[in-house]
């Protein structure tokens, strides 16, 4: 069994001050990074755009996407304290073990309010609420204890114990709130369960799951209104039971991306296929498809000219402030590939 592991400062620096090595020309320019976030103009040339394209070419074999859970449908868990536990599968299907779950991650802090583990087939991701940032005040403190409750918790069950995401989740917020946290924190868990991806959410921290390249399944932030996403807190967030529950069939190949807002804000699901697609074509490492996920987000954040994720969804408010280009934050992406 190994040790579970959250990542350290000299990572963090690591990762930020080596961002443009990690990000080949080629996944630039699919996403259509024509401009540094230094906005030094990199106008890439026809051959680093045909072997883009070429890396981007579908599998001649078509696979059937597996179906995805609907979140919407009644086979969701909306009140899970309130609903019959989640149960393994235990219908004779694949042995435990038949997929394993290679994870790694890559962290770009901004203010330094976000937090992820990963331990033995189960990954978690949690970020503060910029909302509670005060003087004094810790907004990443609400984040960093419901990540550092649930590796605990994963690391001292039994080995043949199964991981439910929503048990976990609600025991890391019980000890967070009775430990008098600051701040408020969205957050995700997910396991792997024989063939069975299981996951519980709160807010706008989420995932994705991809299958040759393309997304089958994609979780659907929780939001009171544009940028206001439900999150969990000592007082004033959402009861732990509003948290979204769920599974789906996974299989050899599959790739799980989850991050927080700083990721999906930033890569739109057609920009996180294409640099999935060529990262897989060229045999990345979970690690090397993380930095690389975590580098293009990073540059699209900074970018004046292209508008990201935020930007376009902000434009459909007819209300509020309209944004333009990326929007800085803290960034988390892991990545698990299933083998």
């Amino acid at each position: 069994m190994g040790h579970p592991r959250m990542e350290e400062v000299k990572q963090i620096k690591q990762t930020l001050g080596e961002i443009d090595k990690r990000i080949p020309d080629a996944v630039r320019a699919a996403v259509g990074l024509e401009h540094h976030y230094q906005n030094t103009s990199l106008r890439h040339n026809a051959t680093t755009k045909t072997f883009a394209a070429s890396l981007l070419r579908p599998k001649e074999q078509d696979h059937k996407a597996a179906p995805a859970f609907d979140e919407t449908s009644s086979k969701a868990i909306s009140s899970p304290r309130k609903s019959k536990p989640e149960q393994d599968n235990g219908d004779g299907g694949e042995d435990q073990g038949a997929l394993r779950m290679e994870w790694a991650s890559c962290y770009v802090p901004d203010h330094g309010e976000d937090a992820h583990f990963g331990h033995d087939g189960v990954i978690g991701v949690a970020d503060g609420v910029g909302g509670h940032r005060a003087p004094g005040v810790d907004a990443g403190a609400f984040a960093r204890g419901l990540m550092a409750s649930a590796s605990a918790q994963v690391a001292a069950a039994a080995m043949d114990q199964p991981t439910i995401p929503y048990t976990l989740l609600e025991r890391a917020y019980d000890e967070t709130v009775a430990s008098e946290a600051t701040g408020g924190s969205t957050a995700v868990i997910l396991s792997l369960a024989s063939d069975v991806l299981k996951w519980a959410y709160i807010g706008d921290s989420g995932f994705a799951v991809l299958r040759d390249g393309k997304i089958v399944h994609r979780s659907v932030p929780q939001t009171r209104y544009f940028n206001a996403p439900f999150y969990l807190s000592c007082r004033g967030g959402k009861s732990i039971t509003a948290a979204k529950v769920g599974e789906t069939p996974v299989r050899h190949g599959d790739v799980v991306v989850a991050g927080t807002d700083g990721l999906f804000d930033n890569v739109s699901d057609a920009g996180l296929e294409k640099v999935v697609r060529i990262g897989t074509a060229s045999g990345f490492s979970a690690k090397n498809m993380a930095d690389i996920i975590g580098g293009t987000a990073y540059e699209m954040s900074r970018c004046p000219v292209k508008d990201s994720p935020f930007a376009v969804e902000s434009q459909k408010d007819k209300v509020r402030v309209h944004y333009r280009g990326g929007k800085v934050d803290d960034i988390t992406v892991v990545v698990a590939l299933f083998k």
